[in-house]
């Protein structure tokens, strides 16, 4: 089935109903969703492009850009967002690659975008502002509002997503009607969504997370979204007690943890609060308790899987702990050999399941590397099952991240995760955050080293806190060099880059 047809059949019987407001004020009907939606797949169609046609899509945040998404999913074409912050060589690889039949940039870029787009083969280019002008709309508003949805098969083509590209290029996952359509499904049901609920939309909706997961929903369960532009905690802050779900990276909770206005009133009425696309720390997890009465359900998902792994919304939460594999998706934890970890024991996860990535555009190689001769594909990520965390024992079908492969250090012959030692860190009086890699050491081969950022108003002393992490983990876990600073390198969706840090210590 498309996409969009399965998520129209959860709109709201009444197309008079609100389903998106603005921070500005302005209110969006599920009719005018449709129309707009209708109008944007009649001019797609109105180009006549091949079949499979990818839509590339950078502009800033706007209800139209989701309309946007959801007109190339009713076309039947291939939605491909890109991050905001793409620079040009960055946007150069991506049209190349891809070779979009259509790209829709912000006006402010248009004249360099377009040069790239045109030398790539793209035939047709639009702009798209957040404040609802460009030539998209305009042309778009000549064509008729009503659209009959293409059909799709669940095996074609619905978006590319570029994985965020922290090691090397970055790589083009192909996701299908039936991936995103199906972990919709699930997560419908397994969070809990109910008539009446109210999505506060505070995320990028080039990524996974603010896309897939977030938007897709509140379109499924017929839901108004509050659809904010970007994080403005003061906007969270004026629109949360109208919300009932609300989806952020830890940042979002992080800094409402830091806003004197923050506190159980402002939620009183919040059924979920959702955590992902970046290691959450038990210190925010549990602060959040205490100040909000409300415990932050933490997940697991990556470009090429949508969701995963999730904590269930009727039951334990835990602290340090992504939860349980969600239903239809299996998950393993396996040794170098191959064979299934035990509880508590450390190895590479595999997963498999109906929202598993069909692979990544025109990489077959890359593709056939990624999986495993039974069918399983390699998440790329390290962790266990149950064990301990500083928040205290983790149920033995609970899964703890660990880290990634690429971050793993091997220091004299020993494997060593950072986000063990990140978490002792984490856990120490002062500290805000860290992050843990490897650098070169002649002795060792690699030599563990922590970047700290330290709390507002704190003075941290390297020496002192390397002879604290001495009397509580082995002594090659423990960093051979501490630096503080004021900050950690980010990407848009707020994991830490540690190839910028791997680079700028490693001298």
């Amino acid at each position: 089935m498309n996409l969009y047809a399965l998520l129209e059949s959860g709109f709201p019987k009444n197309p008079e109903d609100c389903a998106l407001e603005t921070q500005e004020g302005l209110y969006y009907s599920w009719r005018d969703l449709d129309r707009a939606t209708a109008m944007m797949a009649n001019l797609l169609k109105s180009l006549n492009l091949p079949q499979g046609s990818r839509v590339a899509v950078q502009v800033e945040k706007s209800p139209e850009a989701l309309f946007l998404y959801l007109a190339t999913l009713r076309a039947g074409y291939v939605y491909l967002p890109l991050n905001t912050a793409y620079q040009e060589s960055e946007i150069e690889y991506f049209l190349e690659n891809a070779e979009p039949a259509v790209v829709v940039c912000s006006s402010k870029n248009f004249s360099w975008i377009s040069k790239i787009a045109f030398k790539s083969g793209t035939l047709n280019a639009f702009t798209l502002d957040e404040n609802r002008t460009g030539s998209l709309l305009d042309r778009a508003a000549q064509c008729s509002d009503q659209f009959k949805t293409v059909k799709k098969a669940d095996d074609d083509l619905a978006a590319i997503l570029y994985t965020s590209g922290t090691t090397g290029r970055s790589k083009g996952a192909m996701l299908t009607h039936g991936n995103l359509g199906s972990n919709a499904q699930v997560l419908k049901e397994f969070w809990g969504w109910k008539k009446g609920d109210i999505l506060l939309h505070a995320l990028p909706i080039f990524h996974v997370h603010g896309l897939f997961v977030a938007a897709h929903g509140a379109l499924l369960n017929g839901s108004k979204m509050i659809w904010l532009p970007r994080l403005d905690t003061a906007q969270l802050i004026k629109h949360l007690p109208r919300s009932t779900i609300m989806m952020g990276v830890p940042t979002f909770y992080v800094r409402l943890l830091l806003d004197p206005n923050f506190n159980q009133s402002v939620c009183k009425n919040m059924r979920l609060f959702v955590s992902g696309s970046a290691p959450l720390l038990t210190e925010t997890f549990n602060t959040f308790q205490k100040v909000s009465g409300h415990t932050i359900l933490e997940r697991y998902g990556m470009s090429e899987t949508v969701m995963l792994v999730s904590n269930p919304y009727q039951g334990s939460r835990v602290g340090g702990s992504v939860g349980v594999p969600l239903p239809g998706v299996e998950v393993r934890v396996v040794n170098e050999s191959g064979s299934p970890c035990g509880v508590n024991e450390i190895g590479a996860i595999e997963v498999r399941g109906p929202n598993i990535f069909k692979g990544y555009w025109r990489m077959p190689e890359k593709t056939a590397e990624e999986f495993t001769n039974d069918g399983w594909f390699k998440t790329g990520d390290v962790g266990r099952w149950g064990g301990e965390t500083s928040a205290g024992k983790v149920p033995d079908h609970y899964l703890c991240i660990v880290g990634r492969n690429k971050d793993l250090i091997i220091s004299g012959g020993y494997n060593v995760y950072p986000k063990e030692i990140e978490s002792f860190i984490d856990d120490m009086d002062g500290v805000e955050e860290s992050a843990v890699i490897g650098i070169p050491h002649k002795d060792f081969g690699e030599a563990v080293m922590a970047i700290v950022v330290p709390k507002p108003g704190a003075k941290l002393n390297s020496q002192s806190m390397i002879d604290a992490l001495k009397s509580k983990i082995a002594n090659f876990k423990v960093p051979k060099r501490i630096e503080i600073v004021e900050g950690l390198p980010r990407n848009a969706m707020g994991k830490v880059q540690k190839n910028v840090l791997r680079q700028q210590y490693s001298h």
